[in-house]
């Protein structure tokens, strides 16, 4: 049995994605073509921002600044390309390389990217169906790996169609998709990931600054990810014109068509149910035990003591991606997951090893 990669192939691809790392870093600043030493050339460059900026034309919700701000945090998080490949020594062991079926998301900008670099680092091959609204980011993007690592763009394959034959799959949806892909899937090993959200427990000395980056946390990508913090868990006494002023630096959010829309419709939704909330011109906060809140909507709840939140959460931790507080997520990082912060808690690179 040939290797799929060794020791060489190993350090090749730490390489690979570190300088993958400083061209997205610099796409993420927008900044022109910094030359020569970024690997790729003005042409290159040029078309890779070009598709950056042209992302809101297939996703009204991609605005130039969220897909920018989506290629600078994965720029730090390439950084750390050589622990994040070192923790897995099975890496240099010979296995046969599989051909790994992608279904991948569209809520936020570059969230495939992650499956499809596992599958490169692991030596496999994958064959990739983009969500119809991001089809060219992630294209590009491996146009680019493929001038660090040559062979890249070989080994991954984007359809619009059927797949073919595959050995194994990665499927990421909603809840509800998941039913699906557990049905059509069931005879292959498989990764199939749900709807999960962010949640954010405050223990009520939190700074100002700390609850301004909590916006961030809210805010960013509109809400859409699954990192996005949808709840907030409050002390009884805290006061929630406290968030209201932190958050008022996001207060443009209203002005782009697609959430001003859902704000207006969950608005008249709720004044037409009776629902209790409160709002301040872009976002409404309704107290509601449920974790998952609408589109331009923030659910909260208090809590008699820390702890007890933090036990309540842990009892739903299949429905919690991440959770943001002083103990855990630092307030506005919630965005910026390391490549070891695996989705849903399921060691990616594992699983493809062990096929």
């Amino acid at each position: 049995m040939a290797k799929v990669d060794d020791a060489q192939g190993v350090e090749a691809r730490i390489a690979a994605l570190e300088q993958l790392g400083r061209v997205m870093a610099a796409i993420g600043e927008a900044l022109p073509w910094p030359g020569h030493a970024i690997g790729l050339g003005r042409a290159e460059y040029g078309a890779l921002d070009d598709v950056v900026r042209d992302a809101q034309v297939h996703n009204g919700w991609a605005t130039e600044a969220n897909v920018r701000h989506a290629f600078t945090a994965w720029a730090g998080a390439l950084e750390g390309a050589g622990p994040w490949l070192a923790a897995y020594p099975g890496l240099k062991d010979a296995r046969k390389a599989r051909t790994v079926g992608l279904v991948l998301a569209g809520n936020v900008p570059l969230v495939g990217l992650h499956d499809v670099l596992c599958v490169v680092a692991a030596g496999h091959r994958a064959v990739v169906k983009c969500s119809s609204q991001e089809p060219r980011l992630l294209p590009a993007l491996m146009a680019v790996l493929d001038r660090f690592l040559p062979g890249t763009a070989q080994r991954i394959t984007f359809t619009t169609g059927k797949w073919g034959p595959v050995d194994a799959v990665i499927a990421t949806g909603s809840t509800n998709t998941a039913r699906y892909f557990e049905h059509y899937f069931g005879h292959l090993p498989r990764i199939v990931r749900k709807g999960r959200v962010g949640v954010a427990v405050l223990d009520g000395t939190e700074t100002d600054a700390e609850l301004a980056a909590l916006g961030e946390d809210v805010f960013r990508y509109f809400g859409l990810g699954c990192r996005n913090v949808a709840k907030v868990h409050l002390p009884q006494d805290f006061d929630l014109d406290r968030l209201f002023a932190a958050f008022y630096p996001w207060h443009e959010v209203a002005l782009h068509r697609k959430y001003g829309n859902n704000l207006d419709y969950h608005r008249a939704l709720w004044l037409l149910d009776r629902i209790p909330f409160l709002e301040n011109g872009f976002l409404l906060m309704r107290e509601a035990k449920e974790l998952h809140s609408p589109t331009a909507a923030l659910h909260y709840e208090r809590h008699a003591d820390r702890a007890g939140a933090e036990g309540r959460l842990h009892d739903h931790a299949d429905a919690v991606q991440c959770i943001v507080g002083h103990g855990h997520v630092p307030f506005g990082r919630s965005q910026f997951p390391a490549l070891h912060d695996y989705a849903d808690g399921v060691d990616t690179m594992r699983f493809l090893l062990g096929l």
